[in-house]
């Protein structure tokens, strides 16, 4: 019975996917925020991934000293209106040194947004397998994995972050070291959200039928349980790339991560708090790239969150679509009404 029950599901997968993704696309649609974060979004990731392309139509590059741009009678200053912007650089140049801001933000971009995907991706892979693990594993292997995973959810991240970086050899890439730290220092919460989630899944019927027909647990994982976990974990993955981006940006402030000559907006705002009053273009373009990327990320995280569970308000309140969702509250309201005169009578 459980061979012909899972046979019979076996052809409305792919139907059902694609219906999901419909579903899901229509409801972030009638975000307008959401989609002009992912606008945004997209755009930062465009500019950062032609980071090369558009320096070289510029002219410059990240690294060149131009110290005759810089006015060393005055400690540094850009020579020239708005901290020297010109046909040969687009936003200024950078006080003492010289190097182009243009450059130097775009090439940050690649290190801010690189480091902030790379460490969520490895807070996900080390979350998932430690919660279906020990979803899936016996009484003693659940409880050893849920208190590690305790542990790495209490732990003071800046503070371990800033422990690790201390002691790595300095000749490890930084960026790498970043994003590795954080992703090792931080999974615990996505680790607690992937047991919860297998614990509800196991006991569903196909899971069930999967059981009985002798499947392993690996391959049971990997049928049936991973792609169930796919919408809290998508959904919490995109609200942790704007909370990494802000964990680079505040270790290379505090000059534990990325170091110099390589450009990051954490690293840029370090050497920028000096200069607010002389070149505040210096401080306000890394600080407003990162305020800008933090919340387009955020925005478009609690859209996808409200697309793939609409049952869940958005946390926002502009661009949501608040006809649809008056409209579909009115008719929960109705069909409560309805029901309840239903069972009373």
């Amino acid at each position: 019975m459980s061979e012909a029950l899972l046979a019979a599901q076996a052809p409305e997968a792919p139907a059902s996917g694609a219906s999901g993704a419909r579903q899901f696309w229509r409801r972030l649609r009638t975000r307008r925020a959401a989609l002009v974060a992912a606008a945004v979004v997209a755009l930062l990731v465009l500019v950062a991934l032609a980071a090369p392309l558009l320096t070289a139509i510029e002219g410059q590059d990240p690294t060149t000293y131009h110290p005759s741009l810089v006015d060393s009678a005055r400690g540094g200053v850009p020579i020239g209106s708005f901290g020297g912007v010109s046909g040969d650089h687009w936003l200024g140049v950078e006080p003492q040194t010289g190097r182009d801001l243009f450059a130097r933000l775009v090439y940050g971009a690649r290190v801010s947004l690189g480091v902030a995907l790379a460490a969520t991706t490895v807070q996900v892979v080390l979350g998932v397998v430690v919660g279906v693990t020990a979803a899936l594993g016996n009484r003693w292997v659940d409880q050893l994995l849920s208190r590690v995973t305790d542990i790495i959810v209490a732990m003071p991240l800046i503070i371990m972050a800033l422990a690790l970086l201390a002691v790595v050899p300095a000749g490890f890439p930084r960026p790498v070291l970043v994003s590795l730290i954080i992703g090792f220092v931080a999974w615990g919460t996505i680790g607690k959200i992937s047991r919860a989630a297998t614990l509800s899944l196991k006991n569903l019927d196909h899971v069930a039928a999967a059981r009985l027909s002798g499947w392993s647990t690996w391959r049971i994982a990997r049928r049936e349980l991973l792609p169930g976990l796919a919408a809290p974990v998508i959904t919490y993955a995109a609200l942790m790339v704007p909370a990494n981006i802000s964990i680079e940006a505040s270790l290379s402030f505090l000059g534990v991560g990325v170091k110099p000559p390589t450009p990051s907006w954490g690293q840029m705002l370090t050497s920028a708090d000096i200069w607010y009053q002389a070149a505040p273009q210096y401080l306000l373009l890394p600080a407003g790239a990162l305020f800008v990327t933090v919340l387009a990320l955020t925005v478009l995280g609690d859209g996808i969150r409200t697309a793939l569970d609409p049952r869940s308000a958005s946390r926002l309140r502009a661009g949501t679509g608040r006809k649809q969702e008056t409209k579909a509250a009115g008719a929960t309201e109705t069909a409560k009404a309805a029901t309840a005169k239903e069972t009373s009578s």
